[in-house]
């Protein structure tokens, strides 16, 4: 049995920043579903029809969902420790720009304004990503 734990044993070990390749994480899938929040809402406020704005309510709640999971991976997946240290205002971006994705901001409402700060939140965090991967 020993042999066979040594025959199967790791070569070499290695560590990553993150659980894949960093390629893999990008703020802009959080932004381009808040995007099409926006533009959604604008739709919303223009069209009377109820079957459209039922619809338009559907998506709208899908988008804000998948905003707040692109958020989530990003803040437990691709940021450690040390960005926390050197942006300590990180945390309370990602959860004003969670909540703003959720059932009290964009889930929740179909106010443009609410869109928009959702969005400039994603900014604030896209800006801080990308000064990490420099």
């Amino acid at each position: 049995m020993h042999l066979l734990a040594k025959i199967l044993a790791p070569k070499k070990t290695i560590s990553a920043h993150c659980d894949l390749p960093c390629g893999v994480y990008d703020p802009a899938q959080a932004k381009i579903e808040a995007l099409s929040i926006k533009a959604v809402c604008e739709k919303y406020a223009a069209n009377d029809n109820p079957e459209f704005r039922s619809r338009a309510i559907a998506i709208k709640e899908e988008r804000s969902e998948l905003v707040k999971h692109h958020l989530w991976v990003l803040w437990t997946d691709y940021f450690k420790p040390n960005h926390f240290e050197s942006y300590p205002n990180l945390h309370q971006l990602f959860n004003e720009a969670t909540k703003l994705a959720g059932a009290g901001g964009t889930k929740g409402s179909m106010d443009v304004a609410v869109a928009e700060k959702l969005l400039t939140k994603i900014d604030e965090i896209a800006e801080i990503f990308w000064a990490t991967k420099k």
